[in-house]
């Protein structure tokens, strides 16, 4: 599924324009970056919970040539889905 087809399926379910779904989608999404960014854990009951997780600095390949490079360390999102969304799927 897509961010168009999600769209579509928000807009049927909640019956509202497509418009209407897109600025809803993207507002979530605006508002879940934000709070990532700032180090927040935005939990959403009975779906899961997006957290910042931390990568250390390592020492990596590069493919072409065999040379060692230097990784820095990063910031990177993360999903822990939660109880109703791991039955819905089971």
């Amino acid at each position: 599924m897509n961010k168009a087809e999600l769209i579509e399926s928000i807009a049927k379910s909640a019956d509202v324009s497509k418009a209407a779904a897109t600025r809803a989608l993207d507002g979530a999404i605006k508002a879940i970056s934000v709070a990532l960014k700032k180090g927040d854990v935005v939990t959403l009951v009975g779906f899961g919970s997006f957290y910042v997780g931390k990568r250390t600095a390592r020492t990596g390949r590069n493919p072409r040539t065999g040379a060692a490079i230097k990784i820095k360390a990063a910031k990177v999102p993360k999903f822990r889905a939660g109880k109703a969304l791991k039955d819905a799927i089971n």
